[in-house]
């Protein structure tokens, strides 16, 4: 292992080296190193100076200087994105990769090499900022004692979003012919960073740092992910083979087109031959996907121990709404209620294709989270029906098993088919591009969609609207 190891190192040095010998590199990280920990500690003091005279000191120290510390730890780690474009698609540009390829590297060791490269300077940078930022605290004499758990939290948090940007723009600079195309692809990795910066913002300013544990781990998760895709997919023949970037819309087309509708000449074989196919490719997602909606159901049931009924709001008056019938009249058929039911219908559309946006992102992680939300809730309330007199089991028989035998295995065939998706974008295939291997995903997933999940979630509509209400009216009263 050590042996096959070694040429990683030698790649790794090589890229290195020539990084700090460039002055446009080197320039940026002592700036973002020395200047900008300065800028924030500067800022701290003024925002401290400032709270001092409405009694806000205390809120200040515990929650905008960790704050601080996050971001200044994050910036530097923002040059080693510009580097990771740079690294194949810069090189290819220039024609100066072409006697590494030729070397007796294998693809893995020179993807790795050229990785972790990317990786080091950057990562450097972003501790000496940190360094510097906790030195500058002490000299300005803020009285703010760091907590050692939350310094580390800081430490791998900022390893781990370094690991991330550079795996994920490692990826774009293998795929395309030209740093400018490079660049505008980056905004994929940018976009989501920023968000997920916002989040785990929210979460520093609200003090609760065990959940940064959460962020950090699925983090990790992520960059495995993105760094076997990258593996999976990175091709010495196929980087020397591409000469420009095209956007071949009709191929992308036909590649969708042949992956949704393979041989299948009606609508009934198509049924036979490529759903079934399809679904028989979920038999290991499925329980997969059973276990995530339990854990689901079980946070929920969990949140739910802690929550005051008395202090909540307007907790309490849903609760008791639920555990009547009253306001559960049955609508006869007609043009508005069929309506009603395309409204119910689409409003669960919308949950899957949002689950699969945000799966497209992140191997499925993101878009089985966001099914579970539902799940999150259900467990919520199953667990706080029995403190206004109405057994959980009762409010699920009633309020959620009629449509829901329908749509909860729909929600599960929807979500097992977004893992696969993930699993599909990390499979080696030396002979497909990550392109095509996207579509051909995509076509698989579309074909449970359309063929299996938008019926049911149709059905389960219908049942929602008029078969749930005849049954909570019966089992609950009038």
């Amino acid at each position: 292992m050590f042996a096959s190891l070694r040429p990683v190192w030698i790649i790794t040095r090589r890229e290195v080296r020539d990084q700090f010998r460039d002055w446009r590199i080197l320039f940026p990280i002592l700036v973002l190193t020395l200047f900008f920990p300065l800028l924030m500690n500067i800022t701290a003091g003024q925002l401290v100076n400032f709270v001092q005279r409405y009694g806000g000191q205390d809120i200040v120290y515990q929650r905008l200087i960790p704050f601080l510390l996050m971001v200044v730890g994050f910036f530097p780690i923002t040059v080693s994105l510009v580097i990771s474009l740079e690294s194949f698609a810069g090189e290819t540009e220039r024609h100066s990769i072409e006697p590494l390829l030729g070397s007796p590297l294998t693809d893995w060791q020179l993807y790795m090499g050229k990785l972790v490269a990317c990786i080091t300077p950057a990562l450097l940078a972003s501790y000496m900022g940190v360094l510097v930022y906790l030195i500058g605290l002490q000299i300005q004499r803020l009285k703010w004692n760091a907590p050692a758990v939350l310094i580390v939290q800081i430490l791998i948090l900022t390893a781990v979003q370094s690991l991330v940007m550079v795996s994920g723009a490692v990826i774009v600079s293998t795929q395309t012919t030209s740093v400018r195309a490079a660049n505008l692809l980056s905004s994929f990795i940018i976009i989501p960073m920023a968000l997920l910066m916002q989040v785990e913002a929210v979460i520093m300013f609200w003090g609760q740092y065990d959940v940064l544990w959460m962020a950090i781990l699925g983090q990790i998760v992520i960059a495995i992910l993105l760094i076997r895709a990258g593996t999976a997919h990175f091709s010495r023949e196929g980087l020397l083979g591409r000469s420009v970037d095209v956007l071949n819309l009709r191929w992308a087309w036909r590649t969708f087109k042949m992956a949704f509708t393979g041989q299948a000449r009606s609508v009934g074989a198509w049924y036979r031959q490529e759903v079934r196919g399809a679904l028989r490719q979920l038999l290991i997602p499925i329980p997969i996907m059973i276990l995530f909606l339990a854990v689901a159901v079980g946070v929920g049931v969990r949140l739910a121990a802690n929550i005051d009924l008395e202090a909540s709001g307007g907790m309490l008056p849903y609760l008791e709404s639920l555990s009547t019938s009253s306001g559960d009249s049955i609508p006869p058929l007609g043009v508005i209620t069929v309506l009603g039911v395309f409204v119910l219908w689409l409003f669960n559309l919308r949950s899957i294709f949002a689950a699969v946006i945000l799966g497209v992102f992140s191997f499925g992680i993101l878009g089985v989270l966001a099914l579970m939300v539902t799940f999150i809730a259900l467990g919520f309330i199953a667990a706080l029906v029995p403190q206004v007199g109405m057994p959980w089991w009762l409010y699920l028989v009633a309020r959620i098993l009629p449509h829901g035998l329908v749509e909860i295995p729909a929600i599960i065939l929807a979500g097992a088919a977004i893992l696969r998706m993930g699993v599909v974008m990390i499979t080696p295939e030396q002979d497909r591009t990550v392109g095509e291997a996207w579509l051909r995903a995509l076509g698989d997933w579309a074909k449970v969609t359309v063929g299996v999940v938008l019926p049911l979630f149709l059905i389960a509509a219908f049942i929602e609207t008029f078969v749930t209400p005849q049954i909570t009216r019966w089992l609950l009263g009038p």
